[in-house]
């Protein structure tokens, strides 16, 4: 019974003091109108904006904010990012002034292109690495794995599967993806908030760092001295290779909606090319607004490979700009495949 007394003066409290803090907000006389369809527009439209004014007050001027910038009452989307936005109205009148908000969401206006794959090679890969995170630095394969007790950090010789050089994280880690800049390995963790940077010669670990708003580390790549990192969201994080702060994120989105589970990531030809997490194919986004503007099926490579039981999804995309070629393996796979990809 005291159990019972103590939750209902809990719940009573937040119940008061949630009527007590709306008790003077003062609601808009105003509110947002668009030619989205429930919120929805593509990014070929132009958005046009009006203002439903409920108790016909004489209006003086509206200002419309979209993302912190300035827009006018028809605004194109063809250069803006996909995904979630504010549209934020501040409407004059009479000595006064009230602001209303709304949600919008910008989609893509093409659906994604379909490609497959040729295999031009096959190589070993360790089949008890659990792949996380792939990429090529001067024609030499690196590798992040994960599982606690498992993580690692590799320099592969991919030609043969040999590992060239090896650490183990510590055993509270869980290791994600990586990437390499200006002689700087950047490897993620999963859900500690840390990652680590290391010379890539040596291995020696240099620094570590802390994310921001991104609550987990997946993948990395980079491009242009930025770095980009995946959190298993729809969101893909840029951060400053410096002080590797979160400046600023694009969403993944196609004509329909988000993408979430955005995990392994590789820079191949002015794109971001990105495995799914349980998914076979890799999407091809568009790093400046987030299209997902191709899809890559890989469902059958997972049958060429040694099935046992520890066999788990596809993860891990590395390009050599050496070769041109893609390289794609998996989550404790036994090959390693080079391919040449192919519009279907």
């Amino acid at each position: 019974m005291n159990t019972f007394k103590y939750l209902a003066i809990i719940f009573l409290g937040i119940f008061l003091y949630s009527c007590g803090s709306n008790s003077g907000q003062k609601k808009s006389d105003f509110s947002i109108k668009t030619n989205a369809t429930k919120g929805n527009i593509s990014n070929n439209e132009t958005l046009k904006l009006s203002i439903e004014n409920k108790k016909n007050h004489k209006i003086d001027s509206i200002s419309y904010i979209l993302d912190g910038n300035r827009i006018d009452e028809q605004a194109s989307l063809q250069n803006m990012k996909l995904g979630k936005h504010s549209i934020e109205a501040s409407i004059y009148f009479n000595n006064e002034v009230q602001q209303t908000t709304t949600a919008l969401t910008i989609l893509n206006s093409a659906l994604p292109k379909v490609y497959t794959y040729n295999i031009i090679n096959e190589y070993p890969h360790d089949i008890t690495s659990y792949t996380q995170g792939l990429e090529f630095y001067n024609d030499t394969l690196y590798e992040s794995t994960g599982q606690y007790k498992e993580s690692k950090l590799r320099k592969v010789n991919y030609k043969s599967g040999e590992v060239l050089k090896n650490i183990n994280l510590s055993d509270e880690y869980f290791g994600e993806g990586l990437t390499i800049l200006n002689n700087k390995i950047y490897q993620l963790t999963w859900q500690k908030g840390t990652g680590f940077v290391y010379d890539v010669n040596t291995f020696e670990k240099l620094s570590s760092f802390k994310y921001g708003n991104s609550k987990e580390g997946w993948g990395l790549c980079n491009h242009d001295n930025v770095i980009y990192k995946s959190d298993g969201t729809e969101n893909i994080w840029l951060l400053n290779k410096d002080t590797l702060v979160e400046e600023s994120y694009i969403q993944v989105y196609t004509n329909k909606g988000k993408i979430v589970g955005i995990n392994e990531m590789e820079w191949v030809n002015g794109k971001i090319y990105a495995n799914r997490y349980q998914k076979n194919g890799v999407a091809i986004i568009n790093p400046n607004n987030g299209a997902v503007e191709g899809v890559i099926d890989f469902t059958p490579l997972k049958s060429k490979v040694t099935q046992h039981k520890g066999l788990d999804v596809l993860n891990g995309i590395a390009y050599n700009p050496n070769t041109k070629t893609i390289f794609i393996t998996g989550k404790r796979w036994d090959k390693l495949f080079e391919v040449e990809i192919i519009e279907k």
